[in-house]
């Protein structure tokens, strides 16, 4: 995994899990019963064509939908076969740690070979249990723990099964192991950036320009890929998810959605516009988009945001906040020169002296 490499481990109930896997496991935060001959049973849920007594063969629902209005992953229509699982649980509240199938609220696990359980010895119950687990790593590796690896086998590929309460109906193993191991070896879920661009919001702009001046109308233009089983196919963001740009120094200034604005054969382009804040320094154009299932995006570009220059600094007439300034400056030079002219032409009136003997 450190080496960008994938691993799919396959769990079997019919055997204790060594204490070497066990070890692996937990240090990606999956935890197995300190018994590791246990088995998830569930006595509502159950084949009863192969489990009629032991009801360890687990009859569930194929995953619903991870991805909204998106072809999903795992989802689809049919149930599952899944014998003999091996129970496992996820610690701590991890987001590189998701569940792709869990358990039905009425299963629980214990060790067949120890007869009915005491209370206290059940490791888990319910939604607690995972049957198939999925650990991506920050580097995108990927680690997938199917809790059955029997369910991977031909017969359950093409079998069918009955719960207590329904009819007879066919498997969908087949078409479940291979949506699951395209996502464990990274046929599906795989994105590539394949262009970034940045620019003024001005026809003839430089592209990509490593300095930006503050308050500059800029355009950010991003372009995203799919990975799909053998084609890479235009990225569409999931239902209630955005694909974010964060216009960041120490701090993000600006995060804005960035919304798809045209579309390829093979990636979409996602776009926005912004004003650059009133701060000069070294900025960075940021998309860092993490999400279960996905591969990791993170690309980061740093410009410069400077500040005016003397000779782009706007006129004080072009202020209408300066006029009143303006106007009490000529107001006071008006008011000197009257004054002076007043003075000039204002000369006081000789006296008239009267001669006198």
């Amino acid at each position: 995994m450190n080496k960008d490499g994938n691993i799919l481990l396959a769990l079997s109930g019919k055997s204790a899990t060594s204490s070497a896997i066990s070890s692996l496991l937990l240090e990606l935060d999956i935890h197995l019963s300190t018994d590791r001959s246990q088995v998830i049973v569930d006595h509502f849920n159950y084949d009863t064509l192969s489990a009629a007594e032991k009801h360890d063969v687990l009859v569930l629902q194929r995953p619903g939908p991870l991805r909204p209005d998106v072809k999903a992953f795992f989802d689809g229509e049919g149930v599952l076969a899944l014998p003999r699982v091996a129970p496992q649980t996820l610690g701590g509240d991890s987001a590189l740690l998701s569940p792709i199938l869990k358990a039905p609220a009425t299963a629980y696990s214990y060790n067949p070979k120890e007869g009915t359980p005491a209370p206290e010895d059940i490791l888990a119950t319910g939604s607690q249990l995972n049957v198939v687990s999925a650990m991506q790593a920050r580097n995108s590796a990927r680690f997938t723990v199917l809790g059955s690896v029997e369910s991977l086998e031909d017969k359950w590929f093409s079998a069918s099964v009955k719960t207590p309460n329904g009819k007879k109906t066919p498997t969908v193993n087949r078409e479940f192991a291979k949506q699951l191991t395209a996502w464990a070896f990274k046929e599906t879920g795989v994105l590539k950036v394949d262009k970034v661009e940045h620019h003024l919001a001005t026809e003839g702009a430089e592209l990509n320009p490593s300095i930006y001046r503050i308050k500059n109308e800029t355009i950010y233009s991003i372009e995203v890929s799919e990975y799909v089983y053998d084609k890479w196919v235009p990225f569409e963001v999931p239902a209630g998810d955005a694909l974010q740009l964060e216009f960041t120094m120490l701090s993000p200034f600006h995060r804005l959605t960035l919304q798809p604005t045209s579309r390829t054969d093979t990636s979409t382009v996602f776009s926005t516009q912004f004003l650059t804040p009133d701060q000069h320094g070294i900025f960075s154009f940021r998309v860092n988009y993490k999400r279960p299932f996905f591969t990791s995006i993170e690309e980061k570009h740093e410009v410069t945001n400077r500040h005016f220059a003397h000779d782009e600094y706007p006129r004080s007439w072009a202020i209408t906040g300066g006029w009143v300034w303006i106007a009490g400056l000529w107001s006071v030079i008006g008011g000197f020169l009257a004054f002076v002219i007043v003075w000039l032409y204002s000369a006081p009136v000789a006296d008239k002296l009267k001669k006198t003997q």
